[in-house]
This record gives structure tokens, C-alpha cells and sequence, in this order.
């Protein structure tokens, strides 16, 4: 029975990819890519060959009809992102819903995704904790920041270098000045960087050095 395969890429190290996701790859009659210029290098490195078609968060609303139908006709169809786990703050979930609702097999391999790393070397309890992904960018952003102002768990975040001292800066009126946070930068990628300290610090840090690549800050709950 033909299913939706849902496969974590790396999030830097082309070396983190799967066996397991390597092979699906390989065996599915269909890729769908975020980016298929991005995603043509990870293909060349472990030889996947499959055909891919482009998929992002431009056109999926309007092809997603067009997938569910090609599967339910008899193809093995692999979702990837640009980087991590689609869906987690990537194109997917629309694609999975509308999978499931037509009553395809789902199968999500496990793999890369860049929470995970930054939360456990942040140093702050990882035993519960929750995600945010990317705060509103503009009308809603400050009134979230207000809510997650009384939350105990270790919250993750994922930002923009562009808006991550604006970020830090809203943090340290919604949440003080002294709460401890972890900037993690480029996971698993060559200038791989964690920089600790309060949001004060943070702030102060890199309004003089301007931080560059993907960004995930990780900020303690409150006590």
C-alpha cells in the first residue's frame, strides 16, 4: 500500500543523515522538496537519484490535492524540508493532515532537528519543555512574549539573526533582564556556537557582534 514518508534531513553535517532515511529516499517513486536546488546536494552525496518536485509553503495549498490523489493512485511519496523535520516550522503539516484525512498511511522517520540539540546543550531542564518555533513577527508578538512571561518550563525558540537582538531586547522587558538564556548558533555546522549568559548579557553581546546564521535561542522558565 503506497504511503507519505515524512524524512528529517541534517541540519548542517550532510554525516547526521540516517541509513534509514537514505534508503527511503532511494525506493520512493517521488521526492518532494522545499528547495530542490538546496536539496540536490544531500541527494548527489548518498546518490539518490529519485525524481523531486518542489513543495514549500508557496504552492502547497494548491498541489496538496494533487499529491494526496498521486498517492492514493499508487506512489511512494517522501516529504523533506530544507534542513530538520518537516513540518516543525517548515511546509508539512498541511500535507500530513490532508494525508490522513484521506486515510494514507503516515510514516515520520526520526532524525535531525535543531530544538533538540539546543535545549539539551543549553544546560536548562530538558525534562519538560516546550516549543515556540518563531514568535509573531510583527501583531501578536509582544502579547505572547506577555504569556510565556509566567512560564516555568525551558522554552525554545527559533530566529532570525535580523530580529534576534529586537528578540532579546522584548525578552528582557517581558521576562527581566537576569533571565538566564543560551543562544545556539549554526548547529552541527562548521562555527557551531553556543553562547550563555542572562538576556541582558545576550542582548549587550550581539548588539556589538551581529550574529550571523540560523539561530536557536533557548530561555529558562521562570523559577
Amino acid at each position: 500500500m503506497s504511503k507519505l514518508y515524512i524524512v528529517p534531513t541534517p541540519v548542517g553535517n550532510l554525516e547526521d543523515m540516517t541509513f534509514r532515511a537514505v534508503k527511503v529516499l532511494q525506493d520512493a517513486d517521488l521526492i518532494l522538496a522545499e528547495d530542490t536546488r538546496t536539496s540536490s546536494v544531500l541527494f548527489r552525496r548518498y546518490g539518490i537519484t529519485t525524481h523531486a518536485e518542489s513543495h514549500h509553503k508557496f504552492n502547497e495549498h494548491a498541489t496538496v490535492g494533487i499529491i494526496r490523489d498521486r498517492i492514493l493512485a499508487g506512489l511512494n511519496v517522501a516529504l523533506v524540508s530544507d534542513a530538520g523535520t518537516p513540518g516543525i516550522s517548515d511546509p508539512g503539516f498541511l500535507l500530513v493532515r490532508t494525508c490522513v484525512e484521506a486515510g494514507i498511511e503516515v510514516e515520520t522517520l526520526p532524525g535531525a532537528t535543531a530544538c533538540i540539540p539546543a535545549v539539551v546543550n543549553s544546560g536548562f531542564p530538558c525534562d519538560r519543555f516546550c516549543f515556540e518555533g518563531f514568535l509573531p513577527v510583527k501583531k501578536g508578538r509582544q502579547t505572547r512574549l506577555a504569556e510565556l512571561s509566567e512560564e516555568k518550563r525551558t522554552m525554545v525558540f527559533y530566529e532570525s539573526p535580523f530580529r534576534l537582538v529586537k528578540t532579546l531586547s522584548q525578552m528582557c522587558i517581558s521576562f527581566g533582564d537576569d533571565r538566564l538564556a543560551a543562544v545556539c548558533r549554526e548547529i552541527s555546522k562548521i562555527h557551531d556556537t553556543t553562547h550563555r549568559g542572562t538576556l541582558a548579557e545576550l542582548r549587550d553581546l550581539f548588539t556589538s557582534d551581529a550574529p550571523k546564521g540560523e539561530i536557536v535561542l533557548v530561555v529558562k522558565g521562570k523559577e
